[in-house]
């Protein structure tokens, strides 16, 4: 089985950011971040792979939109995020 690419777009100074990675390191899982606390090109393109976007953190597991941190804590809560991550 592959590792899923994971990738989350978050700002500086961002407790929900800190939180979804906090929970991504403690399951060991490796993933991209962006930060666009500055906004730029990486804003815009969290913004075109999820227009409705308007937060941060947005969590991507293999390119499949998951969520903000409570969207994240919500997959783990109900035992889905080890499937997404192949744990």
């Amino acid at each position: 089985m592959t590792t899923p690419k994971v990738e989350i777009y978050t700002k500086a100074f961002c407790g929900f950011c800190h939180r979804a990675k906090r929970l991504l390191d403690e399951k060991g899982v490796d993933y991209t971040e962006y930060d666009i606390t500055m906004g730029g090109p990486k804003r815009e393109e969290m913004m075109q792979r999820r227009p409705d976007a308007r937060t941060v953190p947005q969590v991507f597991i293999d390119d499949r939109a998951i969520g903000g941190s409570d969207d994240l804590a919500a997959l783990e809560r109900e035992g889905k995020l080890d499937v997404l991550l192949g744990l």
